[in-house]
């Protein structure tokens, strides 16, 4: 594609720089998926789904795969930054760019938190944290010294955000380094420890609530959130210093990376349990209420040294990830108001090229987030969904971009597009249906908020130097998308607060969910920015992306 680019910023002058090099943006997106989902993944999954939980991890491991080569395709096009609040911007216009925009931010503000409820969850073992957490309904809860801790833990992460970016990466890669390790130690030292055979059928079974427990498990116990963070070298390609080459790259290894670790430590979690921690029922044997699932299992097989390593990756790893997802959500803030759908100050930045309007905003919501949500796994559900959701404006965008501008240079390009597309956003609307219905209008209320948020904005008169087009026809498939996701959800097998108004049970849901899901993509496609209007929205997120860099992107 043919674009005008702006020069980059003169030296000296604040704006972005492009800094992050391949193993930057691979471990970027690596130490987002390796976080406090190892810590606590296992054994949540086994909950919900006992041993065919194995069969859970791989149904999420491939539906984030495709999700992923979807990402793929659109960050090597447009390396800017807060990629993925951005794409449906230049396919669709203002109405669904700020849509999925919001969803886009929203996701990555509220991942922090729920990494520091992850660090006070396993620092239990500490006598000293005892007053951090209580039991409410089999779940550890924050109290209120442990709120307090989470602030402070909250305001670490975003202080460290202040370094410039290319810090930020190299401290980020030497601690992914830490963070792939261990989880790779524990599943060495388990597997040489005493595997239980025996387990995968102990308890009430292998596959104790059939098909809907292990399509539950994946949405639900953290299987999905576990993968997430892929997008992550998206986000920071306003920051790369060969994005087109290395994005692409990034984005799927890290998926790669990251499925084989969680697919042995499922396999070596059950099988290193020992057989009086799993009599009864999955869902409430003695393993359920370890607070440290694999610490827990390396004390009782008397590996202290093992268990002490993970406590102390139990501060690493979720430290690891809220720490980029912090700056993620700074990312995305930034690239919505250049956008023109957050006001003008989120584009204000330090001296090192630091967005930190967008740090603080992230900072507010992840306290906010410890009152209504004051556990690890109450959290989960909701930044699941919120992140499909997010995600499934990327699939829409590529077949928008496939129909309209075929032509235009793609590093990589999604193969069989024309099937893996539509079948992606089938996927997102699937997850959001296996999440339920007490997750989803939870989620539905926040995404109200969005709207009313990006229309004060725009009513205040937001940014006087960018207006969006606020394309309605463009966007004329985005309101019916939402109702009709929701009312299939709550009218499914998985609204398990009103189980006597099922219209779709289990497998019919299913078929519900793809049809819609085919009726709104080829609608969205079909409807999208013309041509003209894409490559003309292009050219200026392109044009003002290298206005605000400081350094040339290296060739």
């Amino acid at each position: 594609m043919a674009t005008t680019t702006a020069p980059p910023a003169p030296a000296g002058r604040p704006g972005l720089k492009r800094q992050i090099g391949f193993i930057g943006l691979i471990w970027a997106s690596t130490g987002s998926i390796i976080g406090s989902g190892w810590l606590f993944g296992s054994q949540h999954a086994l909950e919900a789904a006992g041993p065919s939980a194995i069969i859970s991890w791989a149904i999420g491991g491939v539906a984030i795969l495709v999700l992923a080569l979807v990402h793929a395709e659109l960050g090597g096009m447009f390396p800017i930054a807060g990629g993925t609040a951005r794409f449906p911007h230049i396919a669709f216009g203002g109405v669904a760019g700020a849509s999925f925009g919001w969803f886009s931010w929203l996701q990555a503000a509220t991942v922090a938190p729920i990494e520091v409820e992850a660090m006070i969850t396993y620092a239990q073992h500490w006598t000293f944290a005892h007053a951090w957490l209580h039991q409410v309904n089999h779940q550890a809860v924050l109290t209120g010294s442990g709120i307090a801790v989470a602030i402070v833990l909250m305001a670490i992460l975003t202080l460290v955000n202040l370094f410039s970016v290319k810090i930020l990466a190299n401290t980020n890669s030497a601690a992914t380094w830490w963070k792939v390790g261990i989880p790779v130690l524990t599943i060495i030292v388990l597997a040489f420890s005493g595997f239980h055979g025996s387990n995968f059928a102990a308890a009430n079974g292998f596959a104790p609530e059939g098909a809907k427990g292990i399509l539950a498990a994946v949405s639900t116990s953290g299987i999905i959130f576990s993968l997430l963070g892929f997008e992550q070298a998206d986000q920071l390609a306003g920051e790369s210093t060969n994005p087109k080459r290395d994005i692409p790259r990034a984005v799927i290894g890290s998926v790669v990376i990251g499925l084989v670790i969680y697919l042995l430590l499922q396999i070596f979690f059950l099988g290193a349990l020992r057989p009086e921690d799993i009599r009864g029922t999955w869902a409430g044997a003695a393993y359920t209420t370890f607070t440290g699932p694999f610490a827990d299992i390396a004390m009782g097989a008397g590996i202290v040294w093992l268990a002490v390593v993970i406590y102390i990756d139990a501060i690493v790893s979720p430290a690891g990830t809220g720490l980029i997802y912090v700056t993620a959500s700074s990312r995305v803030s930034y690239g919505l108001s250049k956008n023109g759908y957050f006001p003008k100050a989120f584009e204000w930045v330090t001296r090192a090229g630091v967005p930190w309007v967008g740090l603080v905003a992230a900072f507010v919501i992840g306290i906010v987030c410890f009152l209504p949500f004051p556990s690890w796994q109450s959290l989960v559900g909701l930044i699941t969904s919120a992140s499909v959701l997010m995600y499934a404006g990327a699939p829409l965008a590529v077949g928008a971009f496939r129909k309209r501008i075929p032509e235009v240079e793609r590093p990589y390009r999604l193969p069989a597009a024309h099937i893996l597309s539509p079948v992606a956003f089938i996927i997102s609307n699937l997850i959001i249906l296996w999440s339920g219905w007490e997750t989803d209008w939870k989620l539905g209320i926040a995404v109200a908020i969005g709207f009313v948020l990006i229309v004060l904005n725009r009513v205040l008169g937001g940014s006087k130097e960018v207006q969006p087009r606020w394309d309605w026809k463009a966007a004329q498939w985005l309101f019916p998308y939402l109702i009709g996701i929701g009312l299939i959800v709550y009218f499914s097998d998985f609204n398990t607060t009103s189980p006597s108004i099922t219209l779709f049970p289990l497998w019919w849901d299913i078929v519900a969910v793809a049809v819609f899901s085919l009726i709104i993509y080829y609608w969205a496609v079909n409807v999208a920015s013309s041509r003209e209007e894409i490559l003309r929205t292009a050219n200026e997120v392109v044009e003002t992306e290298e206005a605000g860099i400081v350094e040339p992107v290296a060739h």
